[in-house]
């Protein structure tokens, strides 16, 4: 069953405290409409200027928390919330605050959540897209010894596990095989659970933060059998991760397991997923063609149905041919005339020939619609979003998908094609062209 994307049912707004910046801030979460993703809008600057929650977009050169940056626009410490809008399930959310980081709460997702979750969610009129990881994939950490792998699943789950050298905290494991654990079991974690005594050195510029740490200090010293005899650090560790894997943009069909995991890494792991899932997206927008079956039409179909011929004939074969989609083959060999000029110590097909070879594929689509094909000639009328991606070149099997872009109206025919060489694309292109009856002007 296909799954429709969810945003919030309406605004609500929540207020708190930047751990860093010790400063007020208001955030108000806002439904957004299908394919919108995870937005931050600032509303402290003219202009209200927003940035994408995006992996490509996060400072890596900061070793706390999720930094956003885009032309000097910046965003702080959204990895809690983030985890929330991906806890919650949810799919498009514009996220307004009024200031350079979200508050800090009591350092977990769970405001966020109790927010979320009195407005409402609603379903959206558009289907969600998911990633399924078929392949495992690994990132290790050198520095730390940490690793993150993600393996082949039917859905999304999560397992962390910790390990300090702590006389408070001991070795701690979180699991999260389902999204409808995330409110009770993860998101009431807290941040001061992944951050220790020592790490107050490196922030001690920041008079509220050691202040915070101070008295987590205190309280860890007070309850440090309660921390070793539950796993609210690994949890936090979780939520954590979580915010991160929201900055690849689509939902996760794969089982994650990470051990002793760090800022570097989860940022070094998202990317190498993210990297993973560009190249699957590219692969699955390739078509398949079967160029071992009977050829709809032949060369000499072909010649009966188009005006032109050798050497000007630039399809050899038709494959597949529906009301509005056709595929066709050419062979490109060393004997094409244009070989000879273009270019004699580098031989290249010319681009100008490619979308020609679009347009008579194409032509057969719209002329065998005709009942006298042979009675007509096809003219350019617009070229347009012409791409060339890699070289065409003697030897090589050129596949060229061509899609009608609306109903033939008038003679008009407007198309789209694709060229193909070993299963890449190599060139597209938009034409539109018009019929016209043999000795008749346009």
């Amino acid at each position: 069953m296909l799954e429709k994307q969810k945003t919030i049912a309406t605004q609500i707004s929540l207020r708190g405290i930047g751990l860093y910046t010790k400063k007020n801030v208001t955030i108000t979460f806002k439904p957004a409409p299908v394919h919108t993703g995870f937005l931050f809008v600032r509303t402290d600057i003219k202009g209200n200027p927003w940035i994408k929650a995006d992996i490509s977009l996060i400072n890596e050169k900061t070793e706390r928390g999720i930094i956003l940056e885009n032309n000097r626009l910046k965003i702080c410490t959204s990895e809690h919330v983030l985890a929330a809008l991906t806890g919650m399930d949810l799919d498009n959310v514009i996220v307004e605050l009024d200031n350079i980081e979200f508050p800090m709460m009591d350092g977990s997702s769970r405001y966020f959540v109790e927010a979320i979750e009195k407005v409402g969610i609603v379903e959206q009129n558009a289907e969600r897209e998911y990633f399924t990881v078929k392949k495992i994939l690994s990132y290790s950490d050198p520095k730390t010894g940490g690793e993150i792998l993600a393996f082949p699943a039917k859905k999304f789950e999560i397992a962390i596990m910790v390990d300090f050298d702590s006389k408070f905290i001991h070795t701690q494991n979180a699991v999260l095989k389902h999204l409808d654990q995330f409110k009770k079991e993860i998101a009431n974690s807290r941040i001061f659970c992944s951050l220790f005594y020592d790490e107050r050195k490196s922030i001690k510029n920041h008079k509220n933060v050691v202040s915070f740490f101070s008295s987590i200090s205190s309280y860890y010293k007070k309850n440090s059998s309660f921390y070793k005899n539950n796993n609210e650090v690994a949890e936090h560790y979780l939520l954590d991760i979580m915010g991160y894997l929201t900055l690849i943009g689509i939902k996760l069909k794969g089982k994650i397991i990470a051990y002793k995991p760090c800022h570097h890494a989860n940022i070094q792991f998202a990317k190498r997923l993210m990297k993973n899932i560009q190249t699957q997206t590219l692969k699955k927008n390739i078509p398949e063609f079967d160029l071992t079956k009977e050829p709809v039409f032949d060369i000499n179909r072909i010649m009966s149905i188009l005006p032109h011929k050798p050497p000007f004939l630039l399809v050899d074969k038709i494959i597949d041919l529906t009301e509005n989609r056709v595929i066709g083959v050419k062979n490109v060999t060393m004997n094409e005339p244009f070989f000879m000029g273009h270019f004699p110590k580098e031989p290249i097909m010319p681009g100008v020939l490619q979308i020609e070879a679009i347009a008579q594929v194409g032509g057969i689509l719209a002329l065998n619609k005709m009942k006298d094909p042979e009675s007509y000639s096809t003219y350019f009328l617009k070229i347009d979003k012409v791409k060339f991606k890699k070289k065409v070149v003697p030897g090589d099997l050129l596949v060229f998908q061509v899609d009608l872009l609306e109903p033939i109206k008038r003679g008009i025919v407007h198309m789209k094609g694709k060229g193909f060489v070993n299963k890449k694309l190599v060139m597209e292109a938009e034409v539109m062209a018009k019929l016209v009856k043999v000795n008749e002007f346009i």
